[in-house]
């Protein structure tokens, strides 16, 4: 199998001459990686286990493989990162790598990570194999910003606006349908308008912001805007006012899909009031969705202006090993 991995990896790592960055790739006891002079390297690792990220009867293979891969893209999105090159570790069960009338399991996840490495210039160079009674999927992706651009979450001051690309719940409205008859989207493709299957990560967009000097403060929306924002707002040290009506709504997202469903993989960046935003950055929309204010003791982190007024809005996305990752695990 790593012979076959290798072969179909070296069909993206030919791709141009950003690649001179990867000086050894497969087949060595480790990649040889040669960033140039005045970048600094960016690292994000992400896990994708069976059961807990995905489900082998409502996910086809090459969403788990697109979906592993994108994940760590939009980390390395968020900092304004270009992509230089992956590492994958696969733990599969045997009969996910046997082909019975076609291509077996693993040859469609390829399928879908390799897809989307082509669309992102990004070259696999090395990982593992091992079998294993579940299926699990690390990816590690390495990016190079130029030394001391890189986009952070802590730079966001009193008076920010905040912005978010793309819409928000769309991925969560997405999987409560899949949930309810998953059949219905096995034959969903990279390309389809299909956010939680196969969600795009937004590094063109990342780069912009980070070229500019336009964001003040930016990070992925992985984990559902409530969550995410609070932690742009603790790394920052402020408090947040986000307006439910600016809120851009995806595809069948209700107003708390949009707020806590997570995996949208939007960026969530905040920049100056006196900045001018454009309205959409490589072809994708961009919203306004509320300010930054000074911290105070007493008041909200994070607080959501409806017509009802203001209100605190709680951190109630995506959270390992808490009570509320349970209840979404349980429910689909």
């Amino acid at each position: 199998m790593l012979a076959a991995i290798r072969s179909r990896a070296a069909g993206v790592a030919g791709l141009g001459s950003g690649f001179r960055r990867v000086r050894l790739g497969i087949g060595d006891d480790c990649a040889l990686l040669r960033p140039r002079s005045g970048e600094e390297v960016a690292v994000t690792t992400d896990l994708s286990i069976e059961g807990r990220h995905f489900r082998l009867n409502w996910h086809s293979p090459e969403s788990v493989g697109h979906r592993t891969l994108a994940r760590g893209l939009s980390d390395l999105a968020a900092m304004g990162a270009k992509p230089v090159a992956a590492f994958l570790s696969l733990g599969l069960p045997r009969e996910l790598t046997v082909a019975e009338n076609g291509p077996a399991w693993v040859e469609r996840f390829l399928d879908g990570l390799l897809g989307l490495a082509r669309e992102h210039r990004v070259p696999l160079v090395g990982g593992d194999l091992a079998e294993s009674p579940l299926a699990v999927a690390d990816i590690v992706l390495t990016g190079v910003v130029p030394r001391g651009k890189a986009l952070l979450r802590s730079g966001a001051k009193a008076g920010d606006r905040i912005y978010v690309t793309g819409s928000l719940g769309g991925a969560a409205a997405e999987l409560a349908a899949l949930s309810t008859n998953p059949e219905a989207f096995q034959d969903r493709r990279r390309g389809d308008a299909a956010p939680h299957l196969f969600p795009q990560p937004r590094v063109k967009q990342g780069i912009w912001l980070r070229k500019c000097g336009l964001a003040s403060a930016a990070m992925d929306l992985s984990d559902g805007l409530s969550t995410d924002l609070q932690h742009l707002c603790e790394e920052s040290g402020g408090a947040a006012e986000v307006e439910s009506a600016a809120l851009p709504l995806g595809t069948g997202a209700s107003l708390a899909m949009a707020l806590h469903g997570g995996e949208d993989y939007e960026l969530l960046f905040t920049a100056a009031k006196d900045v001018r935003v454009p309205q959409a950055i490589a072809g994708v929309a961009i919203a306004e969705i509320g300010r930054m204010r000074a911290a105070k003791a007493g008041r909200p982190t994070v607080a959501l202006r409806t017509d009802n007024g203001l209100e605190p809005l709680m951190a109630n996305g995506w959270e390992h090993f808490s009570m509320n990752a349970e209840k979404k695990l349980k429910n689909g």
